[in-house]
């Protein structure tokens, strides 16, 4: 058991750590379509889409209409590419968007909507 000493740390270290930002795509198997996204957190992107269609409530109706008929067995989610964390906060909004433009003509994917 963790002394309170070693929670405290523990939780401190989790508050100072810097989210993973990047560019992301989920994959249907069944259909073959790909969407690409962009994200602050690559960490929680996953969780929160997956919870949205799950529930039937994506903003992505392509998405979700999809996930309604191939099942979440059929999806994966994979990072793509994560941004350089020493990058300068104002210039993260254009990156995402720069890079997800690129992916997503490489892919031939549809943006995500988030």
């Amino acid at each position: 058991m963790l002394s309170s000493a070693e929670r405290k740390e523990i939780n401190r270290k989790y508050k100072e750590r810097k989210p993973n930002m990047g560019i992301f795509a989920v994959r249907c198997a069944a259909s073959g379509q790909v969407w690409v996204g962009s994200t602050r957190n690559l960490d929680a992107a996953k969780n929160s889409h997956w919870f949205a269609l799950g529930h039937g409530s994506h903003r992505d109706r392509s998405l979700q209409e999809a996930w309604t008929a191939a099942g979440p067995a059929a999806f994966c989610y994979e990072v793509l590419e994560k941004l350089d964390e020493d990058l300068l906060p104002l210039a993260v909004a254009d990156a995402l968007k720069e890079k997800r433009r690129l992916w997503v003509e490489q892919l031939g994917a549809q943006v995500l909507l988030s």
